[in-house]
């Protein structure tokens, strides 16, 4: 279609008489009938049934002449912008993700692009400013699919030649994804045969002196023990009941060590239970410290004879594999009762044990998955054990990885200016990366102040959809549709129970991610 436009092509220097302007406005009449005439010859006439205001305004080949800027005929004035200016000048603009490297998790929601991520590589690369360690959070309502993230994560890096292992699985949910891994799954329990002694000395690095590793051992035994009786206890130790512990700990080790054998908790016990054995090594002072001895040698008696007895009290039945793929420490026979105290003090003594088969920085780098982490957050001593682990997370080549609900459960660990509270915000200060799923209303002002959410995110938030999740690495963000594939979906399945139509294998052409998982 020809489209002719008129107008006067003229510039006059002067105001013309009146004589001028009636030639000048009859030939634009002129030019206007001409141009009307061959816009009506060639319009093409409308398709039978259809709206005439929907035709084409111009051919498929698009606008004809020199507006219609093609042919490099177009010359605009440059024009200096900021960035924040031009992004919103001109709004088609797409974060550009963190790259191809790692593994692949969906697909980016606003560039519609494949996200990938892999926390070693971001850190070793330093292509994201402000990324300090590979540790990372999960939080999400029950359904939205944190879970499924989790193990998703764990089997992929697994491909990608990283180790998985989870310290406490209070629902029993890692086993099956380790059984089908070909990794290893430690299961704890009254009436268990599993034994794990969480004194056991971890094998010497060959860059570490004997008498560092010596000093090592001696203060991972003492943090064990001090947040073990300081779960119980429901306080802080006293600078009496410090000494008391240190003393008991190192006549335990010397006297298994006369024997060729590793200290157990009950030796332990038994010297605190015996103040004169204390009296003889401080010279005196155990008329001081006996109270405290006494009610440290209680605080051990649950570990010995009560509900946990015939778990931590024996040498370890079971071994560490290091060439395992992923291993997991089931706790679910512990999970069930309502009890956190006894669950809380499990993991204690699983995660020890664990931390000492990790110990070696030669082993790889590896994924450390706190599963539902928001049981431990009232409890002062194990929040300690795991702190330490996150400090130390970038010399043992370790990602440490906590999923919990609510970013409010972080809030739980004690009230403001408490040691908890310092303890569990510093474990998210220390987390490059959130990951946070659907909030409701209720929780995201914690949510907004805990992680420094914008307006638009934590709008984002609320409105977020199963599988669909908002990932803040280092400060840039990321709307992120988490994809699975179907044996994944029937892998990760743990709404089994919720219906037989639940426990059918998942169809292929199913959703990007199924209802059944979480």
């Amino acid at each position: 279609m020809r489209r002719a436009i008129a107008s006067p092509f003229f510039s006059p220097t002067q105001r013309p008489d009146r004589p001028e302007r009636k030639v000048h406005r009859a030939r634009l009449a002129a030019a206007r009938r001409r141009a009307a005439t061959a816009g009506q010859s060639d319009r093409e006439e409308p398709t039978p049934g259809l709206d005439s205001e929907m035709r084409a305004t111009y051919p498929a080949s698009g606008r004809p002449g020199p507006a219609s800027a093609r042919g490099g005929k177009l010359r605009l004035p440059a024009h200096r912008l900021t960035t924040a200016v031009v992004s919103g000048a001109y709004p088609f603009l797409a974060e550009g993700g963190l790259g191809a490297e790692g593994l692949y998790i969906g697909r980016d929601v606003h560039a519609d692009a494949a996200f990938c991520y892999d926390p070693f590589a971001l850190y070793a690369s330093g292509r994201v400013e402000g990324f300090t360690n590979p540790n990372g959070v999960i939080a999400g309502i029950i359904g939205t699919g944190k879970s499924a993230l989790a193990k998703s994560i764990a089997l992929r890096a697994i491909a990608h030649g990283y180790k998985i292992y989870v310290p406490s699985d209070p629902k029993g949910e890692w086993g099956p994804v380790a059984s089908a891994l070909g990794g290893q799954t430690i299961a704890l329990g009254p009436g268990l045969s599993g034994r794990l002694n969480p004194l056991d000395a971890p094998a010497r690095p060959a860059s570490v002196s004997p008498q560092d590793w010596r000093g090592e051992v001696r203060k991972r035994r003492l943090l064990l023990l001090a947040g073990l009786v300081r779960t119980i206890l429901g306080r802080d130790l006293r600078p009496a009941e410090h000494t008391a512990l240190d003393t008991a700990l190192d006549l335990a080790v010397a006297e298994a060590e006369g024997a060729g054998a590793v200290p157990l908790l009950g030796d332990v016990a038994s010297v605190l239970t015996h103040p004169d054995r204390i009296d003889a090594v401080l010279a005196g002072s155990a008329g001081r410290i006996a109270t405290a001895a006494d009610d440290l040698g209680h605080a051990l008696r649950r570990l010995l004879h009560g509900d946990l007895s015939g778990m931590f009290d024996a040498p370890s039945t079971v071994a560490f594999d290091p060439n395992a793929p992923m291993l997991t420490i089931d706790l679910s026979r512990l999970g069930g009762t309502g009890d956190d105290l006894g669950l809380v003090l499990a993991m204690t003594c699983a995660s020890a044990w664990m931390e000492a088969a990790l110990a070696d920085p030669e082993a790889g780098r590896r994924w450390v998955i706190y599963d539902e982490a928001w049981r431990v957050m009232r409890h002062t001593g194990l929040l300690e054990r795991m702190q330490a682990q996150w400090k130390l997370s970038r010399g043992l080549g370790i990602a440490n990885w906590m999923i919990i609900h609510r970013l409010s459960d972080l809030l739980a660990a004690g009230s403001a200016g408490s040691r908890g509270r310092a303890l569990a915000e510093g474990l998210l200060s220390d987390c490059s990366t959130r990951v946070i799923y659907r909030q409701e209303q209720d929780q995201l002002a914690a949510a907004t102040a805990l992680l420094g959410l914008t307006g638009v995110e934590a709008l984002a938030v609320s409105a977020l959809t199963r599988g669909r999740g908002l990932w803040k690495v280092a400060g840039r963000s990321f709307i992120t549709q988490h994809i699975l594939h179907p044996e994944e979906r029937r892998l990760f399945d743990t709404d089994a129970r919720m219906g037989p139509e639940n426990a059918e294998v998942a169809d292929p052409a199913a959703p990007l991610l199924s209802p059944r998982s979480r």
